[in-house]
């Protein structure tokens, strides 16, 4: 028996009058499946539930304020224009706000990679101490701004998170340092989402962060409730398979956490739950990680899904785990017929809605 054909994902595209069914026939089967779950997805557009803005800090070039040495900035579009329709921003410049001007002294890190100085570029002064003073009482200033996450400038001597240059005493740079600024606020908020804006041009990195800031902000709501247990299992249940589409260890250990909260007093088991719903959710997913959980949803239908509906429904679901297709492809399909059956259970799940889909996170492949 003939395997079904790859479905064309061309025709996902806008199509003019008369065009549809062409290009409908040359993708096949699979392609006329996609088709139609392409049009259930503009529904859902329109019924998901708009949510209370995130407040994010950020770096205040990004915004394309002028602030940086050169008396420049680094607007990013993405930032501005379409994440920033569904966040708050709190900018913040280190550079700026610790009382040097624009423009100003280029610096950068040498020494130790572990704990460097941080060093104008010509005059050689050290501003490690100046800069460190400022963000130790900043970060706590920040503490008032109950962030979801902080979005940081990447290659920045003071706001850079990750492999930022520091120069040896020969003058040879190697990339294993993090910005002061950014070194402080991490310590500080171990558990808030972070990412540089380079990072967040990668669709794979993009989404996961993205992702976080979301859980987060709907894990805040439950935090500025009165605390008790009850709150916390409902979440996780919201959660379960957003959880699981992370970290299976992660969802494991969670489960057993919840299941033996009365052991724990209140604060513990909030903060032992915290600390794990982060470390889940900070682990990237996967084609198999995701296809999983797609065939554990499959199962509430048991009882409901047509031979037909099984079929389609395992096959999209192959073609994405293939990486032929989005994730967005067999999650419409998912969400059609969990309203389709009225499945109480999934219609809850966090999973199949994480975030706006008109930010396109899960249109990759």
């Amino acid at each position: 028996m003939a395997s079904s054909p790859i479905p064309n994902w061309s025709i996902l595209h806008p199509l003019p009058l008369g065009r549809g069914e062409p290009a409908c026939r040359q993708a096949g089967v699979g392609g006329l499946i996609i088709l139609f779950i392409w049009g259930l997805a503009l529904v859902i557009v329109n019924e998901m539930t708009p949510t209370e803005r995130i407040k994010l800090g950020i770096s205040t070039c990004l915004l394309g304020l002028n602030v940086r040495y050169d008396g420049g900035h680094k607007l990013d579009r993405f930032l501005t224009d379409t994440l920033g329709q569904y966040v708050e921003y709190v900018p913040v410049c280190p550079e700026l706000e610790c009382g040097l001007t624009v423009p100003r002294e280029s610096m950068h890190l040498e020494g130790n990679p572990d704990s460097p100085h941080l060093v104008t570029s010509y005059t050689k002064q050290d501003m490690t101490d100046r800069m460190a003073r400022w963000a130790t009482k900043r970060v706590k200033e920040l503490e008032r701004e109950n962030l979801c996450g902080f979005i940081f400038k990447s290659n920045s001597p003071s706001s850079g998170m990750e492999r930022i240059k520091v120069y040896n005493k020969k003058g040879m740079p190697v990339k294993r340092g993090v910005g002061i600024f950014a070194r402080i606020f991490i310590d500080h908020f171990p558990l808030l989402p972070v990412e540089d804006e380079a990072h967040l041009h990668n669709p794979e990195l993009r989404e996961n962060f993205i992702e976080r800031i979301f859980a987060f902000q709907r894990w805040r709501e439950v935090l500025q409730k009165k605390e008790n247990r009850g709150m916390v299992v409902g979440f996780h249940t919201k959660h379960k398979l957003l959880i699981l589409s992370h970290s299976p260890r992660h969802y494991q250990a969670m489960g057993k956490l919840v299941a033996t909260a009365k052991d724990l007093s209140l604060k513990e088991f909030y903060s032992q739950y915290q600390t794990l719903l982060m470390e889940a959710l900070k682990s990237k997913t996967t084609f198999k990680k995701n296809s999983n959980v797609l065939v554990h949803m499959m199962g509430y239908f048991k009882e409901q899904l047509s031979s037909d509906e099984k079929k389609e429904l395992l096959e999209v679901i192959d073609f994405y785990r293939k990486g032929h297709i989005p994730l967005v492809v067999p999650i419409t399909l998912m969400n059609h017929y969990v309203r389709k059956y009225d499945q109480p259970y999934l219609k809850k799940q966090a999973y199949l809605n994480p975030h706006p889909l008109e930010l396109q996170l899960r249109n990759h492949v």
